[in-house]
């Protein structure tokens, strides 16, 4: 008889304590990684390629890069902007310095936000509405001779001859 509230005590605990399998998916859900998607930019050093994960939704714009140690050469995240609006960063939690692209309707840079200190907060912004914001690691826009004018497509318009699979093509007509 004395197995009995044993018994009970050990299925109460059993069933007070969170499933380990249920806590790790939803986690993962919650900090799922961004879409990649291509992106080239056109500078007067040629076409430059990076594959960027794109911060699509609020959580994802609202965290960005934040508590990355690093960021490969040619990585980066994608800062969508719909409609287009005049957006202003800042590097709060944001461990590594960071380029920021502006880039504007007709796909040309704006501004760029070269080598942003990590852990500021002083806004970046290019004051005028964008399309949306490239971030890279610090320092990588001016390796690459990247300059404000250049021109940036991403999706399938930035790799036409390639299959890509997402909706998110930003294909800007010729510049005025």
């Amino acid at each position: 008889m004395t197995r009995f509230p044993a018994l009970i005590a050990l299925a109460s605990l059993a069933a007070c304590s969170a499933d380990p399998q249920a806590t790790n998916n939803s986690a993962a859900v919650a900090q799922a990684p961004a879409a990649l998607l291509p992106l080239v930019i056109q500078s007067s050093k040629g076409a430059q390629r990076f594959t960027v994960e794109v911060a699509a939704t609020p959580q994802q714009q609202e965290t960005g890069l934040m508590f990355r140690k690093s960021l490969a050469d040619n990585g980066g995240m994608l800062f969508p902007m719909d409609p287009p609006r005049t957006a202003s960063f800042w590097m709060k939690n944001t461990l590594i310095p960071l380029d920021m692209l502006f880039i504007r309707t007709d796909g040309t840079i704006a501004f760029i936000g070269a080598n942003t200190v990590p852990y500021s907060r002083e806004p970046v912004s290019a004051g005028v509405p964008v399309a949306a914001v490239l971030e890279l690691r610090g320092g990588r826009a001016a390796e690459l001779g990247i300059r404000e004018g250049d021109r940036v497509q991403w999706g399938g318009c930035a790799v036409p001859t390639e299959k890509v699979t997402t909706d998110l093509n930003f294909c800007p007509g010729p510049v005025q």
